[in-house]
């Protein structure tokens, strides 16, 4: 795809994005702006949110979200244009807790410890923490999902703040991406759940939004995030490019993407 010189030179593009890629999307939407004379503003955010804000704004030239989860229902609502989306890098989820696992913590059952300070990111909004919901559904009994309910100490409004909250210690443990150890490595560690707790692999994928006015430039970003220079930028922050390489970190192959259905009762506020 060739674009004009002039047409670069004077452009630029507006990215509404899940802050589950914020660390690696940001270097790399710099290195596009430093290549093709595009500045692009990045907005970051749960997935949820950001997908509302560009709809309710009716702007924006790409959508570039957490997980499929959040693509799919943008694609559900006809705001992004199919054909264009890329799968870009892999999230696996994770026990995230303070370096050095102060608490101990070893398995999902622990975080129900009454010393244990855990926090979820918000389902409704938040492309991990409804991983989290799907992880915790799954694998605890009735009694213990209510006990884990009960005990949380809070739901956080993106994947960028569920990471903060073990960094800045204010819980023991969240259930967040694996990816977050290497966010902040000398004070978050990530520890793997076991094969059979996993019920899936996440992506994070990138499409052009019908609300784009600059279809051929917005193309040329997603394509620019699927490169294999692109991908090299995102390794270095410890994400998986390929899902072989999230297959081997799981232990098991396991299904990529995808959508859990449920109904979020008794886990956020109101219902």
């Amino acid at each position: 795809m060739v674009l004009s010189v002039y047409a670069l030179a004077v452009d630029s593009l507006l990215v509404y994005a899940g802050s589950a890629s914020q660390p690696a999307a940001e270097e790399v939407a710099k290195l596009f702006g430093e290549e093709y004379g595009v500045h692009v503003d990045l907005i970051f955010g749960g997935s949820g949110y950001v997908l509302s804000q560009m709809m309710i704004s009716k702007q924006g030239d790409v959508y570039f979200p957490g997980s499929s989860d959040y693509m799919e229902l943008a694609k559900n609502r006809g705001v992004v244009f199919p054909e264009t989306e890329r799968h870009i890098v892999y999230l696996v989820p994770a026990i995230v807790v303070q370096r050095g696992n102060p608490k101990q913590i070893g398995n999902l059952t622990d975080l129900l410890r009454p010393d244990v300070r855990v926090a979820i990111a918000d389902p409704e909004s938040v492309c991990v923490g409804l991983y989290a919901v799907e992880i915790l559904e799954k694998n605890l009994k009735p009694n213990e999902l209510e006990r884990f309910r009960n005990k949380l100490l809070n739901y956080t409004g993106s994947c960028a703040k569920t990471a903060a909250a073990i960094s800045l210690k204010q819980v023991d443990a969240v259930i967040g991406w694996r990816v977050f150890e290497n966010w902040d490595p000398e004070r978050v560690e990530a520890l793997p759940f076991s094969s059979d707790q996993v019920q899936r692999v996440g992506y994070i994928p990138a499409a052009v939004s019908i609300f784009t006015k600059k279809r051929e430039l917005a193309e040329l970003f997603v394509e620019f995030l699927a490169s294999d220079k692109s991908k090299e930028i995102f390794r270095k922050y410890g994400y998986f490019t390929t899902p072989e390489e999230a297959f081997a970190y799981v232990g098991s192959t396991k299904p990529v993407g995808g959508i859990y259905e449920t109904d979020l009762k008794g886990w956020v506020s109101g219902k």
